[in-house]
């Protein structure tokens, strides 16, 4: 309507905005702990004591013991590529640095990362450079042996040593004892070291608290993802990735367990109301099998709701569920934890048993360019579960960090072409 010469707009014509759903208190929760990790790191630092940088795959346990500050770059270069902040990174690393284009986008994003903090580099880091500078790095080949070499690169370009766990490749579905005491034997060699170089003492009874909180812990995030079985899921399935950070960094920690129960408690208290985060009606429920594709998870979830497909299951995040009992164990969970080290045997029976928990009707493969390892499987294995669970699936090409690698377009496409197959199983099951 106009009133004196003034065009107003009548407000009870204008579509109503749809309130935001308040942040819960676990993720508030979360989003301090991540704060207080950056936060004690800076604050060793300027103690002068010594702060890692770890694998994500590493026994965490052990410097949690040693009460050791550490960082994990995989998970910064993800945050990194989540809030669209990589491409300077990418290029410098491409660029001056002389790094291939094929290399993990993690790597490359940290490489770069790190080359600033070594004062070789003037890209400006968005954090305001709160990976602080590390005195040694934790490694493990149970993810890729990229990420060995990766390290390698590090230790030279800062000079600073790397503590290694070798623990090799799964030829069968389970962990032979030899390989338990080549991995044990290890495990105690590192730990003489670590405690020779930081000047800290190995305590075996503070080693079984912590390994008592981190036992709780992976019970609580495994627990959180089972939750994902009920119908209408308790949760918009992406939303799980977010509090991955709990268990990649942090495993050891009470601070995890404080996070976790609260995580427990909020998806039970959906089931118990029988509501859900997922903002529309779930009409399909899916796997999804690769590293979730952070620089378009929004555009992930944003296509994937339009059909009313939610991601009730995935191989990615239960890999920091860890469970063991003494150091023998520790040895023998480490070796078993990622798919990247494991058969096609292992990785389709695991992936069979999650279709059918939470009768899942289709599979997202995500071709992730970074993590050529698991996408030289997945091929056949996705062809064999198939076959074996009678449903279908799509892939896509993306990557875990670099943006460049994805088409939106393709994404939509593949999700439109599974939806249109899901649709004629489902009708087909309902007419007998």
């Amino acid at each position: 309507m106009i009133e004196n010469g003034t065009t107003q707009v009548n407000a009870a014509a204008a579509p109503a905005q749809k309130p935001k759903r308040p942040k819960p208190k676990s993720m508030q929760m979360l989003n301090e702990q991540t704060t207080a990790l950056f936060e004690n790191a800076r604050l060793a630092k300027e103690r002068g004591e010594k702060v890692g940088w770890s694998a994500s795959i590493f026994p965490q346990e052990i410097a949690e013991t040693l009460r050791l500050n550490v960082l994990y770059p995989e998970n910064h270069s993800a945050g990194i590529a989540a809030r669209h902040q990589a491409d300077p990174f990418l290029q410098e690393c491409e660029g001056p640095l002389g790094y291939s284009n094929d290399l993990c986008a993690y790597a490359k994003v940290n490489l770069a990362y790190a080359s600033v903090l070594n004062n070789e580099s003037e890209v400006e880091l968005p954090d305001g450079g709160k990976m602080v500078k590390p005195d040694f790095l934790l490694l493990t080949n149970n993810i890729c042996n990229q990420l060995t070499k990766w390290y390698e690169n590090l230790a030279y370009q800062m000079n600073i040593p790397i503590f290694f766990i070798d623990t090799c490749y799964n030829p069968c579905d389970y962990v032979t004892e030899t390989r338990v005491r080549y991995v044990r034997a290890q495990i105690d060699q590192l730990i003489k070291d670590l405690c020779a170089f930081t000047g800290k003492t190995w305590d075996d009874k503070h080693f079984k608290e912590v390994m008592k909180i981190s036992q709780r812990n992976s019970y609580l995030w495994e627990r959180a993802n089972n939750l994902m079985d009920h119908k209408p899921a308790p949760l918009s399935g992406f939303e799980l990735f977010n509090y991955m950070s709990a268990m990649v960094c942090n495993r050891g920690k009470t601070s995890s367990t404080a996070v976790l129960e609260q995580l427990n408690q909020e998806i039970e208290e959906h089931i118990k109301e029988g509501n859900s985060t997922y903002p529309v009606k779930e009409e399909y429920r899916i796997s999804w099998d690769g590293i979730a594709c952070w620089p378009y998870l929004r555009h992930n979830l944003h296509t994937l709701k339009q059909y009313g497909i939610n991601m009730v299951a995935s191989s990615y995040g239960k890999a920091w569920a860890i469970e063991y009992e003494d150091l023998d164990g520790m040895a023998r969970a480490y070796c078993f934890a990622s798919t990247n080290g494991d058969n096609a045997t292992t990785m389709i029976s695991r992936r069979m048993e999650a279709l059918k928990k939470f009768d899942c009707e289709g599979t997202i493969y995500h071709v992730n360019r970074s993590c050529k390892v698991m996408d030289c499987q997945m091929m056949e294995v996705q062809r064999q579960i198939s076959a074996q669970a009678g449903i279908p699936f799509t892939s896509f090409d993306g990557d875990q960090a670099d943006y460049r690698n994805y088409s939106e377009a393709q994404f939509e496409t593949r999700i439109q072409g599974l939806v249109e197959v899901m649709k004629q199983n489902k009708e087909a099951k309902m007419n007998g």
